[in-house]
């Protein structure tokens, strides 16, 4: 298959090392000049995936015309900025199968990705691949699982076979909104771990976020339409459990520096990389009131990251809400 991935951070990466390795003909695109030349130059990702080799097969662009006419186009970009990307992107678009593989939330119109991708490439089927999958597990060819999600069960399939291998295994998936969901939600969960690590709390403390935050997650998805059951998955509970346990997780470790007392600027500058759960945070924290449902996890992540609220007086927030049972109707009621 010919493949464009749009987006070239440590994931884009990783998925154009694998698909190329898959033998397909993949074409992996830049929006700097810059980093397009050292990719070229050293076949290798080296400020955001380094010691792992990019196959020689694999072409660089920072043209978006280069990336049209290809049986698939994998969109790797960080949140912000997928509509302006694929509102360039659209004027060479023909009917591509898109594959994004980004997680958030669009934060001026609270949108999912993929109904930004939809907005903006009306003649393109759009599918979600999701999952807990860190690009350096996946470039070191660690077994590794997702989940693709697609209204069409055919074009499920059709991206399950383009992407499957003996070490990265793809599940089929008809709720695009859930898997999609379960991704984006899960890193402002992942921000919360790792506040709780930096206030030199135990596992206990982050096995009830973890426990407690899929509950939020599922809440909001099922009210927004989609399938509760979703949030058991891979691209839920699976990709909330890897986000916040793992050191590769950006969002953990810019919660520990949050927890051990840096404001969001200074975790942003000392990263150096996009953290989607910052992001992510402030339109779910909107969405939620915006549909009227509770999710006080949520609210108290924006409190600290927003509001300027002390981390352990939002923790005391939590432990003292008033008292609940814990499957009082369902997902929905928590």
């Amino acid at each position: 298959m010919k493949v464009s991935v749009i987006g070239s951070g440590s994931w884009g990466t990783a998925i154009a090392i694998l698909l190329a390795e898959n033998g397909h003909a993949v074409r992996l695109w830049s929006y700097s000049a810059q980093e397009c030349k050292n990719l070229q130059q050293y076949k290798e990702n080296r400020p955001f995936l380094p010691g792992h080799i990019i196959p020689a097969a694999v072409q660089y662009t920072t043209n978006l015309a280069d990336c049209a006419q290809a049986d698939i186009v994998v969109c790797a970009l960080p949140s912000f900025a997928v509509r302006k990307t694929f509102a360039q992107f659209a004027q060479f678009a023909k009917n591509e199968v898109i594959v994004n593989i980004s997680k958030g939330l669009e934060n001026d119109s609270l949108m999912t990705l993929s109904a930004v991708l939809r907005e903006e490439l009306p003649t393109c089927e759009i599918t979600v691949m999701s999952g807990p999958s860190h690009a350096e597990e996946v470039a070191q060819k660690i077994p590794t699982t997702n989940v693709v999600a697609s209204s069409n069960i055919e074009t499920a399939k059709f991206v399950q076979d383009v992407f499957m291998n003996p070490y990265f295994r793809v599940y089929t998936h008809n709720d695009v909104l859930g898997v999609e969901l379960g991704g984006s939600l899960k890193n402002v969960i992942a921000l919360c771990a790792g506040i709780s690590d930096g206030l030199g709390f135990g596992d206990n403390t982050k096995a009830a976020l973890m426990t407690r935050g899929i509950y939020e997650i599922t809440r909001l998805g099922v009210a927004m339409g989609a399938n509760g059951d979703t949030f058991g998955g891979l691209s839920g509970i699976g990709d909330l459990i890897v986000t916040c346990t793992s050191m590769h997780s950006r969002n953990r470790r810019a919660g520990i520096l949050i927890g051990q007392g840096k404001t969001p600027d200074e975790v942003r500058d000392e990263i150096k990389m996009v953290i989607e759960g910052i992001n992510t945070c402030r339109a779910a924290k909107l969405l939620a009131d915006k549909i009227g449902v509770e999710m006080p996890i949520i609210n108290q992540a924006y409190a600290v990251l927003f509001e300027g609220k002390p981390a352990r007086e939002a923790t005391l927030s939590l432990m003292n809400r008033d008292k609940r049972h814990e499957s009082e109707a369902g997902f929905l009621m928590i």
